[in-house]
Formats: structure tokens, sequence, C-alpha cells
């Protein structure tokens, strides 16, 4: 027993130090946009405003066009202390506008030469330190919930995040094959995230092969609907945006393909590994059970999870475009023209497709986790 534990501990100690030493490599890692020109010869800092200008907003309505002049106490960066005059321009877009009041604070970009400063533009509300805070939070309470689980938690969050933006989006922009890339990179995700759950052990290969099976499954049938669909990748939000900016070689609808099975991949590996560790339960508390029945067990779990995975796919995905149904139903549009219309079919095309992963998932976790986390005895027969 004690040997047991000795164990297991040594096991999450090597885990949390493979966690780390990852999570550093991933931080370390260049994307090669660093020193976009945009951003040269700039400083940003976060300004507080002291005072107000709205002479030269024109309102319509809701709609505010012009620009807002502020005054700014600039708190940190090689200007820290000095006041400076800054814009906020109005586009009249309700989603990319913003209107400050005197106590705010912002992120603003200053552009100058030397000690002159040549302007100064008010990018946003500064938020940063309530993202931080909410982040903190949500890693406290994972600790105190699960313990070092927890720890290894939000080891594979942060390695997941670093994952995505230092390789996975670089090598979209760099014309890498979206939908080889999209399935390595979510390979990898993969993998590590059930190893931090299961550590060096047989549950680790099961869950993962269960999971990969799904990916591939919804990765093949998101190509050929997609195809079948007539999807542009276009429907993507601020798509068009990186074809405007110079990136004209890339490949929207791949992209497209390609965030089909990487946004259902979490799903299918909470479904991998709730019937692998299902199975393992029945294993312990009944060692002789042979693979079949270990196997038929795990699916019966997997039954009673598809339902709801199912579902969880439907309001993730429809959940965002909650407005967009409502301007539907405003304006009276029948339903034939809702669900022929392309950004309700890239949805359908989501959850749906990814439905299908889920139930390719539950089986075939079934079946390897019977034969692999069973124990195989030879019957020797006497003649």
């Amino acid at each position: 027993m004690r040997q047991a534990f000795l164990k297991k501990k040594n096991s999450i100690f090597l885990m949390l130090i493979i966690g780390l030493i990852l999570t550093a490599i991933l931080a370390a890692v260049p994307t090669g946009y660093e020193d976009a020109l945009i951003y040269k010869d700039m400083e940003r800092a976060t300004a507080k405003i002291t005072e107000v200008d709205n002479s030269a907003i024109k309102s319509s309505g809701l709609i505010q066009s012009g620009e807002q002049s502020c005054t700014l106490l600039i708190e940190d960066g090689i200007f820290e202390g000095r006041e400076m005059t800054g814009v906020n321009f109005l586009s009249g877009s309700l989603e990319k506008d913003k209107i400050y009041k005197v106590g705010d604070r912002a992120l603003v970009t200053i552009s100058y030469d030397g000690d002159e400063i040549n302007s100064v533009v008010m990018s946003d509300h500064y938020r940063l330190d309530k993202e931080i805070i909410l982040l903190a939070a949500f890693a406290l309470l994972l600790i105190i919930v699960a313990g070092r689980n927890g720890l290894l938690a939000i080891f594979s969050f942060f390695i997941t995040i670093l994952t995505i933006w230092k390789i996975l989006v670089p090598a979209y922009l760099k014309g890498y094959p979206p939908v080889w890339t999209g399935i390595l990179i979510t390979v990898f995700i993969t993998v590590i995230i059930i190893f931090f759950v299961y550590g060096f052990d047989k549950k680790t290969v099961t869950a993962s092969l269960g999971s990969l099976l799904g990916i591939f499954t919804t990765c093949i049938l998101g190509m050929i609907f997609t195809d079948l669909f007539r999807i542009n990748g276009a429907v993507m939000p601020d798509s068009e945006s990186l074809l405007y900016s110079g990136f004209q070689h890339l490949d929207l609808t791949a992209i497209f393909m390609s965030s089909i099975f990487i946004g259902a991949s979490g799903a299918m590996m909470d479904l991998s590994v709730d019937i692998t560790s299902a199975v393992c339960e029945v294993v312990e508390k009944k060692p002789d059970i042979s693979w079949k029945e270990a196997a038929k067990s795990g699916m019966n779990v997997g039954r009673a999870a598809m339902g709801t995975m199912t579902t969880t796919l439907l309001l993730a995905y429809s959940g965002g475009d909650i407005t967009l149904l409502m301007v539907f139903m405003a304006q009276g549009t029948p339903t034939d023209h809702i669900l022929n219309y392309k950004y309700v079919a890239a949805e359908i095309l989501d959850t749906v497709v990814g439905s299908f992963g889920l139930v390719t998932v539950a089986p075939f976790t079934a079946l390897v986790a019977g034969l692999m986390l069973t124990k195989k005895t030879k019957k020797i027969k006497e003649v």
C-alpha cells in the first residue's frame, strides 16, 4: 500500500515537472509576428482618464461617430506620470466603438520620436487586471477542489492556450496545410491533456486512442460536408480582415474545416475519459471480468453520456449566435430560409459532424478499454 502511494506521488511530481517544462518551452517559442510594423516605435501603456471632451461626437439615435478627446494621465512605461491628450475614434459601430468617462482606465498606444509625442491612440478600456483576477480565482478554486490534480489541470489549460497561440495560429498564418496542421496540434493537445489526467498508465493510451478516432471521423466528415454544403471559410468571424491585411494566400475554407474537429475535440476527450475511468473502476472491483463484459459496461456509460455531450456541443455553438436567431425571428424569416442560410448551415455542420465524432468515440473507447484494462489469463487444459 505504502509503495503504491509513493509510486503515485512520484508520478504526480514527475507530471508537474513535465507540465512546468512544457509551459516554459511554449511560452519562450517565438511566433514570428512579435515585431509587427504597426507597433514599431510605439509605447503601449495604461492611462487614467482625467477629463473628456465630447463636442466632436455626432449622435444619430444609438449610433455615434466622430472622435472623443480625452486628457490622460499615463500610469506606467517610459512616459509614466505625464499628462497627454488621447483621441478615441468612433466609426458608428456599436460592436467596436467605446465611450470613456472620467475615472476610466484605458490601454493606449503612444507614437513618439525621442521626447516628442506624435499621437496617442486609445485602444480600449483596460481590463487585463480583472482578467488576471478571474483567472487566479479559477485556478485557486480548482486547486482547492481537486488538489494536485487541479494543479495538473491548470498546466493542461495553459499548455492548450500556448499551443494554439504559439504554434497553431502562426502555422496557419504562414500557410501550412490547415487540416494536417490542425490534426497534429489536436493530437498533441489530446495526448497531453489525457496524460495529465492519468499519468504514465494504460488508461492514457486507451482514452487517447478513443478520442483520436472521433477526431479523425470528425475531420473526414467535416471535409466532405463542407464541400457538399458549399460553405466558404469567410463565414468565420473576422476572416475577411485577414485577406485585406496581406494574407491572401490563406485557405480560409480549409481553416474552417480544421476548426470543426478542433472545436469538438474537448467533448470527445471528456467522453473517452469518462468511459475509460468507468471501465477501470469495474475492472478494479471485479478483476476476473472478461474484456467483453468490461467493454459492455463502458458502452453503457457511453450511451448515457452521449445525449448530454451532443447537447453540450449544440449549446456551445448556438449560444454565440443567439442574437442572429433573434434577428431571424424579429424579421419573420421562414424556417427553411434560416436553415439554408450559410452561417446557420456552418453551425449545423459544426454541431452534427462533431456529434458524429462523439458517437464513434463511445464504442471504440469501450472496446479498447475492455481489451487493454482487463487482465489476460490463459486457461491451461490438462489432457
